[in-house]
């Protein structure tokens, strides 16, 4: 999808970052998968009093993804063959599915669908990952100019 460079030069970005906060019981665990095996690097890290720890990991960059319930629907069927994710799923664009599938699986991960060609032109896999979040890791087969052309591409601003 693309946003149109005009509805980008009428209004100011209110939001300068998109920070997801997640609770991990095995902080350890969870900081060796996203940070040594997913390779997000560590941006910083904080600690305070009675074993408080944080660590903010750079992931690139941020985009939300909004989808209505057919959409979600979907997504699973295509990724996975059934119902599978949570309300929410945090996807990672790699360089390679099938490296990235191969290390967080050694390093924790519950594979929940292999790499699958997607309709969408990307080659995605699901997990089960540290931290109880439902992860897919996902690379780009085309480019977004190629995707555009497809059946149903485009924003909801063209629509």
């Amino acid at each position: 999808m693309t946003v149109s460079k005009d509805s980008e030069n009428e209004r100011p970005p209110a939001v300068r970052q998109l920070r997801l906060v997640v609770e991990a019981e095995d902080y350890e665990a969870a900081l060796a998968f996203y940070r040594d095996a997913l390779g997000l690097p560590e941006q910083a890290a904080f600690s305070g009093g009675d074993g408080a720890r944080v660590v903010i990991l750079d992931a690139g960059q941020a985009t939300l993804e909004i989808a209505n319930p057919a959409q979600k629907r979907m997504i699973d069927d295509v990724e996975v063959g059934r119902q599978v994710a949570p309300k929410i799923r945090v996807a990672f664009e790699v360089d390679d599915t099938r490296a990235a599938t191969d290390r967080l699986v050694s390093a924790g991960a519950e594979q929940v669908a292999p790499p699958t060609v997607t309709p969408w032109q990307s080659l995605n896999a699901r997990f089960d990952a540290p931290a109880g979040l439902h992860i897919t890791v996902f690379e780009e087969l085309s480019t977004l100019e190629e995707r555009e052309s497809l059946d149903g591409f485009g924003t909801e601003e063209r629509s």
